[in-house]
């Protein structure tokens, strides 16, 4: 996790915090840190396109990450949560540098928010709500959803 601005955190454990740590550290292309903060049968709600569920299947879509997108970084800005709970706001930046979504390398950099929900037991997540502004990182990208190259 990006520690540029030091984030917001209210109403969680220090173990819960450092269990969201590790987890959004796992995204700088470390996918098999998830086995340390992720229970093996986690929810990650919606899954992607192709996703297997539960922990493994995240494994593929971090490496693919970092062979889509250079300088890839995971900032998180606020935790806020309860027992259990949190809701993480964060932003990610990086460079577009191969097809994504059928969008051909642009070169471009992003910042895309993302919003996610956790829950968390004994240290471990077990299911993550999340949300994505990919329509932002289209923008961004200066690429429409769903064209095809050249149109």
């Amino acid at each position: 996790m990006s520690t540029t601005n030091h984030p917001v955190v209210s109403g969680i454990s220090e173990q819960d915090l450092q269990t969201l740590i590790r987890f959004y550290n796992a995204f700088a292309g470390q996918p098999d840190v998830l086995d340390e903060c992720v229970t093996p049968d986690w929810q990650d709600i919606p899954l992607a396109p192709g996703q297997a569920s539960g922990r493994e299947g995240m494994k593929p879509l971090i490496k693919g990450f970092g062979a889509v997108f250079d300088d890839l970084k995971v900032e998180v800005l606020d935790v806020i949560g309860g027992p259990g709970r949190a809701a993480v706001r964060a932003v990610i930046t990086g460079r577009h540098v191969a097809e994504w979504f059928g969008v051909p390398a642009t070169g471009r950099e992003f910042s895309l928010a993302i919003h996610e929900f956790h829950t968390l037991e004994n240290g471990m997540l077990t299911r993550t709500y999340h949300m994505e502004d990919w329509m932002g990182w289209f923008a961004q990208v200066r690429a429409q959803p769903g064209a095809q190259a050249g149109e």
